[in-house]
């Protein structure tokens, strides 16, 4: 009887296994990467996401977690139409990492920086360490204190968007962080709520070199 309550369970699983559909822009990814982070837009013009995670075993997709999100204010910037301070969180593909924080160290598989009073982000698309983690009094009209009063960088993850090369005035600092509240938009980032976020920290591995899908 055992041995057949335990088949059930797999034939189960495995049922319920197909039917999650595999994105299309995941059969885009090649080479190591084995984690992907899909943020889909619920809606055009809409700050309201979904975020699902997804792991790769051989070469088949697997979704681990599906939560709510929310990005920029004005919605997804289509490619390459992503401007300083216009609001939106910019589409495409982009790694994730290093991971950062407040504490000393967080469990994660990324790379980890703690954040202190003299970390800042360069958004003064003038300067030349625009959008650069500076330590210390950046060199620039304006820029973002990482170790912000409401916490909301508590726990995060550089989204690499715009880091090689650097192009003045095409946007900076865009984060995976703590949310607000739900329906509160980002300037630019996706944010969830801090559990979500935590989870995503603990499964997430420099080593699977993990992306972020915006779309």
């Amino acid at each position: 009887m055992n041995t057949l309550k335990t088949t059930l369970c797999f034939c189960l699983l495995a049922l319920s296994g197909c039917t999650t559909v595999i994105p299309k822009s995941l059969q885009t990814l090649d080479g190591p990467m084995a984690q992907a982070v899909i943020v889909h837009q619920i809606k055009k013009n809409s700050n309201q996401a979904q975020l699902s995670a997804w792991q790769r075993q051989g070469n088949s997709w697997h979704r681990l977690y599906l939560v709510s999100a929310v990005i920029g204010r004005n919605g997804l910037a289509p490619a390459g139409e992503k401007k300083e301070g216009d609001g939106r969180t910019p589409s495409g593909i982009y790694p994730l990492g290093p991971a950062f924080g407040y504490a000393s160290s967080v469990d994660t598989g990324l790379e980890y920086r703690q954040v202190g009073d003299l970390d800042f982000w360069v958004d003064d698309a003038q300067s030349k360490q625009y959008n650069e983690w500076v330590r210390g009094k950046p060199a620039a009209g304006s820029f973002e204190r990482l170790k912000r009063r409401d916490n909301l960088y508590q726990y995060g993850i550089v989204i690499g968007y715009n880091t090689h090369p650097v192009v003045p005035g095409a946007g900076s600092a865009i984060f995976m962080h703590v949310w607000r509240k739900y329906y509160s938009p980002t300037s630019g980032c996706v944010a969830l709520n801090q559990r979500n976020l935590r989870k995503i920290l603990r499964w997430l591995s420099w080593k699977n070199q993990p992306v972020i899908m915006m779309e």
